[in-house]
C-alpha cells in the first residue's frame, strides 16, 4: 500500500519547511509514504526548499495556473507514480497532518473512496460570521448537487483511493474543492467525512485578498457549478419564475380588458408576450443542458478509462521531475547507457525515479521507438 501526500505551491519558500516538518514518515496499514510537491509557477524558492527538504517527486507547472489545475496534476502524478491512496494538504500547513492516520481509515478500511476532512468552520475563530454563513450554504448547495453529506466542501484536506482519482476531472480554473464533491457524488464514488483540527493561522489567504472577494467568488463558484452539473433543475426553475411573471402580466392586461380598459394597457399584453418567450427559451436551454450534462458524463468515463491505458502502458506524469539530487543521477547515467529506454517503462533498477518529463532535460517521448517507420506521404 502506497500513500502519496501531494501539495500544491505557489510561492511557498517560507510556509513549506513547517507543512513538511509535521508530515509522517510511516503509518500503520501503509507501506510506503512518498511526498509530491506540484509548483505552480513560483518564482521564489519553493522547489529548492522541497527537495531540501526530502520531498522525493516534483511537478513543475511552467506558469501559474491555478489551484484547480495543480491539483489535476498532482492527482495525475500521483497514479502515474503509483499511488494507491492519495492525500491531498494545503502548503500553508492550515491542516494537522496529525489527522492524516483518521482521514484515511474509512478508505483503509474499505468503507470510502474519497474522505474530506471537516474543519467544523463554525469554531474557526478567524472565520467572520458571513464567512461561516457562506461557508453552510455553500456546502448546503454543493450537498444537494451532489447527493452527499459533506458538511465543509471547501475543505482541502482531503483522501482519495486509486479509483476515485482515476475519476476525478476538474474544469474550473479557481477552485478544484467544490467540484470533485459533486463529481463523486455522480461518479462511482463512494463519499465520507471527518472531523479534523486546524492549525493556527500563518498567512493571509492568497486565493481571497478579502471577505468580500470570498463572497463574490465562492458564490460565483457555486452557481455554476450548480448549474453545470444540473442545468435542467436551474433553467427550468428559471422558466417557471418567468412565466409566473409573465401569467401575472396577462392577468392584469385581461383585467383592464374586460373592465373595458384594455386598450390602453397593450404595453402590459407586449411585457407578457416577451416574459412569456423568454420563458420558453430558458426552458429549451435546460433540456439543451441536460443534453450536454449526458454527454459531459460519457466524457468523463472515456476519459477515465484512457486514464486506465497510460498507467498500463507505462506513461509518464507530465512536468514530472525528481526530488531525489542522487536518484536523477542514477537514472542520467541510464539514459546515456541506453538512450532508447523509456524513462517511464517498468523493470527500472530499485531505487531511481522516472526521468524528468520537461524542460532541456526531459527524458524520451512515450512511446517514441527507433523502430518506428517515419511515414510517408
Amino acid at each position: 500500500m502506497k500513500l502519496f501526500i501531494q501539495i500544491p505551491c505557489f510561492e511557498e519558500e517560507q510556509q513549506l519547511p513547517g507543512t513538511l516538518a509535521d508530515l509522517p514518515h510511516e503509518l500503520d496499514g501503509v507501506d510506503e509514504i512518498e511526498w509530491l510537491v506540484v509548483d505552480d509557477g513560483s518564482t521564489d524558492r519553493t522547489i529548492e526548499v522541497a527537495r531540501a527538504h526530502g520531498v522525493g517527486h516534483i511537478v513543475r507547472l511552467t506558469n501559474n495556473k491555478g489551484l484547480a489545475t495543480a491539483f489535476q496534476a498532482g492527482l495525475d502524478a500521483c497514479l502515474k507514480l503509483g499511488a494507491d491512496i492519495i492525500v491531498n494538504t494545503d502548503a500553508d500547513n492550515q491542516y494537522d497532518a496529525r489527522d492524516i492516520p483518521e482521514l484515511i481509515a474509512p478508505i483503509l478500511a474499505g468503507e470510502a473512496d474519497m474522505v474530506v476532512g471537516d474543519r467544523e468552520v463554525a469554531k474557526i475563530e478567524h472565520f467572520s460570521a458571513l464567512k461561516v454563513r457562506l461557508q453552510h450554504l455553500g456546502s448546503a448547495v454543493v450537498r444537494r448537487a451532489s447527493e452527499t453529506s459533506v458538511p465543509d466542501t471547501t475543505s482541502g484536506f482531503r483522501a482519495y483511493n486509486r479509483e476515485a482519482a482515476l475519476q476525478m476531472a476538474t474544469v474550473s480554473k479557481f477552485t478544484y474543492t467544490l467540484e470533485t464533491i459533486i463529481q463523486a457524488g455522480k461518479m462511482l464514488v463512494a463519499v465520507d467525512h471527518v472531523p479534523i483540527r486546524i492549525n493556527p493561522k500563518t498567512r493571509e489567504s492568497r486565493l481571497f485578498p478579502s471577505t468580500w472577494a470570498y463572497v463574490r467568488r465562492n458564490g460565483m463558484s457555486i452557481l455554476r457549478i450548480y448549474a453545470l452539473y444540473e442545468p435542467l433543475r436551474v433553467f427550468m426553475t428559471l422558466a417557471a419564475v418567468v412565466a409566473l411573471a409573465a401569467l401575472g402580466i396577462f392577468g392584469r392586461f385581461l383585467w383592464f380588458y374586460f373592465a373595458g380598459s384594455g386598450g390602453g394597457h397593450v404595453q402590459s399584453l407586449i411585457l407578457g408576450a416577451m416574459l412569456f418567450i423568454a420563458a420558453v427559451q430558458l426552458a429549451a436551454l435546460g433540456v439543451i443542458g441536460d443534453i450536454l450534462a449526458g454527454s459531459r458524463v460519457l466524457q468523463q468515463r472515456v476519459l477515465e478509462r484512457v486514464r486506465r491505458v497510460e498507467l498500463q502502458l507505462g506513461v509518464a506524469p507530465s512536468h514530472y521531475e525528481s526530488g531525489d539530487a542522487a536518484a536523477v543521477a542514477v537514472r542520467a547515467d541510464a539514459d546515456a547507457a541506453d538512450p532508447a529506454e523509456d524513462g517511464a517503462a517498468a523493470g527500472r533498477p530499485t531505487g531511481t525515479r522516472p526521468a524528468a518529463t520537461t524542460g532541456a532535460d526531459a527524458g524520451p517521448a512515450t512511446g517514441k521507438t527507433d523502430e518506428r517507420e517515419a511515414l510517408r506521404l
